[in-house]
């Protein structure tokens, strides 16, 4: 039977997609993941045909054209008022599918879920049913075409239906879990929001497991490619020097779906085309998405937005993402469910877990937890990690469940590549410099804060205006950190040579923060950096003298280190005393042995710090959840971590580029910043919502300039663009 009503909206601008067409995507999504995930099709269906039935509703439709927030309308409870079209034994699931499926049932950021508003506003059932002798009949006829069966619903029936919709979730709230429903119904109404009418023929891609054996390469220069990884111990603890074939090595242990997880979100582009390009012959069809962190990573203050940069690219071969992307599983975060569903039995890789400091780790070794309990496999790569963190993984895994491997130390040896010295200030780096430049040096600067790297950046124009120099750090653009990401490796995409930077026989400069610490397959002469806990630093050595031949082994190239700060506001975003301790324990001038970084690492960090997790934790050392099913958390990771958890975009993109542009050009247009450092901006409906920053505050060439966000923070002009 062919859509009666096609001037019934699901979707608002630019779209304007359908409710029939909506729903038809949304049911094609939901059939898959059913199938896959091995939930009952029949009711699957159900769901996703009701789901958004509601928005049939005249409230819904008025609201598309003209946003009012006042009075609250929900079309989740509009579409339960349909529920005895449903069979008994079908109503629960199907409840939970709908009625939390965009809030929690209580306790709502802005109280808007069933039980809030039962209790808060005594019309809201009246309300929801408005003309429901009018609206209810285009509904039904809208339902019809999907096959289900109807018959008139009185206002009292519908009524009943509200009432066991509330008891039901009234219950629901006395139990403690997740629901599986609520995730399989977000999973693809996310998808099928985000495809539109590509729905069909993307999924024909889904849930297919990548041909790895690319990586069954060996060389001699990688030890860690003769290292057996046929083993049926599930997990995987790895630990070897930069170079020396983790990557290979962790896709090797790998067996379905991967995630594979990097620390900074600036090194997630190079990973991406890294693997594209590798994998290409064998998987020609492949579905590897690089996720970023393109909408909150958990619900903000307003409680309007969601983070569905998962959920819409459930089901994807191999996803390359950050931890943090993953550490709402296990703080009940808006979304976890669906999470969960895609996550369950994956391999997942977590490459230099060693990098999170403080409560970071303890993050870690949660979200490590929570993936063993739902049956993942954890493939964890390291060039160096403490001690006491690598026991505290292992026995989360379980000692018999783990297949540990190490470098000899003979092998180890053969990675001594830097000699270290000390000096007191980027001052006193200047002679280095030019003299690097002479030689015809590759020269890497690396700095802790982006506000550091861009005025070092400004100096070195200065003083080396004829030499190839670029700048880099998480808050540029997409598509511009991309561009400088590619000429940095020197590579086109095909692996042709650009004769830039990394690939070029001429002097060179690169200013960055961290992000090179990880991923970025690069190799420079020369560093100076500042101080950094010693994990760190170690990784951004591994930048240096990277480039490994019969003929570099044993020979070492210089890194320079400044002496830290003298007080803590200056040291961030480190712990004061581990980048004290870090520098202290560096020998200056002498060549920094790789078989006794174990033990610096050691005598640097010696706890972790885990209450404060287990107590906002929803996931409980006991494996018990502590959370009601059809809710959601607290927003506790953004509070706590120094993350870029949303993304921006300036007036000029927002009123030329941005809001009719497609996802593509959209992704490429938004920078990464904090929660925090936008709240007081505008917010724009369209895309992955970005908040909207003066002009002024951008630079082609040094990205984002916070320190004129800042100067605006309380300007009229600047909140109301």
């Amino acid at each position: 039977m062919k859509n009666k009503h096609k001037e019934i909206k699901a979707k608002g601008k630019p779209q304007w997609t359908t409710l029939y067409d909506h729903l038809t995507h949304v049911l094609k999504a939901t059939e898959k993941i059913a199938k896959e995930t091995g939930h009952d099709i029949e009711i699957a269906r159900l769901g996703a045909i009701f789901h958004d039935i509601g928005k049939t509703h005249p409230a819904f439709q008025k609201r598309l054209k003209v946003r009012e927030r006042e009075p609250v309308f929900r079309h989740e409870i509009a579409s339960l008022f349909f529920l005895s079209l449903i069979k008994e034994e079908y109503q629960e699931a199907v409840i939970e599918m709908i009625i939390a499926h965009h809030k929690s049932i209580i306790d709502d950021v802005k109280a808007r879920g069933i039980l809030d508003l039962d209790e808060n506003e005594p019309n809201t059932m009246e309300f929801h049913l408005g003309d429901w002798e009018i609206w209810s009949t285009i509904a039904m006829e809208i339902l019809e075409c999907f096959g289900i069966e109807t018959h008139p619903i009185s206002r009292e029936e519908a009524q009943d239906n509200y009432e066991k919709v509330l008891d039901f979730c009234e219950r629901k709230n006395q139990e403690r879990g997740y629901s599986e429903w609520r995730g399989l119904l977000m999973g693809a109404d996310h998808f099928a929001s985000a495809m539109i009418d590509k729905t069909v023929d993307k999924l024909k891609n889904l849930y297919q497991k990548p041909i790895l054996s690319f990586f069954n390469r060996q060389h001699p220069l990688y030890p860690l490619s003769y290292y057996p990884t046929d083993s049926e111990k599930p997990h995987s603890l790895v630990v070897a020097s930069t170079g020396a074939g983790k990557t290979d090595f962790l896709f090797r242990r790998c067996k379905g779906r991967v995630f594979y997880t990097l620390p900074f979100q600036a090194s997630i582009n190079a990973m991406f085309f890294r693997l594209q390009k590798d994998l290409a012959d064998m998987n020609p069809d492949l579905n590897i998405k690089p996720l970023h962190a393109a909408s909150s990573l958990i619900e903000t203050e307003d409680g309007d937005r969601e983070d569905i940069v998962l959920q819409k690219h459930i089901g994807t071969s191999i996803k390359v993402l950050t931890p943090y992307q993953l550490a709402g599983i296990a703080f009940g975060s808006k979304g976890f469910e669906a999470m969960i569903l895609d996550l369950r039995g994956c391999d997942i890789i977590l490459d230099e877990v060693h990098t999170y400091s403080g409560i970071s780790q303890a993050i870690m070794l949660k979200v490590v937890c929570v993936l063993k309990s739902i049956g993942c496999r954890l493939h964890i790569g390291t060039a160096t990690m403490s001690s006491l963190l690598y026991n505290k993984i292992k026995t989360i895994l379980g000692e018999d469940n783990v297949l540990e491997t190490k470098l000899k130390s003979e092998e180890l040896d053969k990675y001594n590549r830097h000699t270290v010295h000390k000096i007191t200030s980027w001052e006193s780096s200047n002679i280095l410099i030019k003299d690097a430049v002479e030689k015809k040096q590759k020269i890497l600067l690396v700095c802790n804060r982006i506000a550091n790297a861009q005025e070092l950046y400004k100096q070195i124009e200065q003083n080396h205006p004829n030499v190839p120099k670029l700048l880099l750090h998480s808050r540029f653009k997409r598509k511009d950190r991309k561009e400088r990401e590619i000429s940095l490796i020197g590579l086109d995409q095909k692996g042709n040579s650009l004769q830039k930077f990394n690939t070029s026989n001429e002097a060179c400069i690169v200013v960055s923060t961290q992000v090179v610490e990880v991923s970025l397959d690069i190799s420079f002469d020369i560093m100076v950096t500042e101080a950094a806990p010693l994990d760190s630093l170690i990784q951004r050595f591994g930048r240096v003298n990277r480039k490994r031949n019969k003929d570099t082994i044993g020979k070492t190239k210089p890194i320079y280190v400044i002496a830290p700060p003298d007080n803590e506001k200056e040291t961030k975003p480190y712990d004061f005393e581990i980048v004290h301790k870090s520098y202290d324990i560096l020998s200056n001038g002498e060549i920094l042995e790789e078989r006794s970084l174990q033990e610096k690492i050691d005598e640097v960090f010696t706890e972790i710090d885990f209450l404060e997790i287990e107590e906002v934790s929803v996931f409980k050392e006991t494996e018990k959840w502590s959370i009601a099913p059809l809710t959601n958390g607290d927003a506790w990771l953004v509070k706590v971590l120094e993350i870029d958890s949303v993304i921006c975009i300036t007036e000029s993109d927002a009123q030329t580029n941005y809001v009719e542009a497609d996802f593509k050009t959209r992704m490429g247009l938004e920078i990464p910043i904090r929660y925090w450092s936008v709240k007081h901006l505008r917010r724009l409906e369209e895309g992955n919502c970005p908040f909207v920053i003066p002009n002024y505050a951008y630079d082609e060439i040094l990205g984002l300039l916070m320190s004129e966000l800042k100067k605006n923070k309380f300007d009229e002009s600047a909140q109301n663009l």
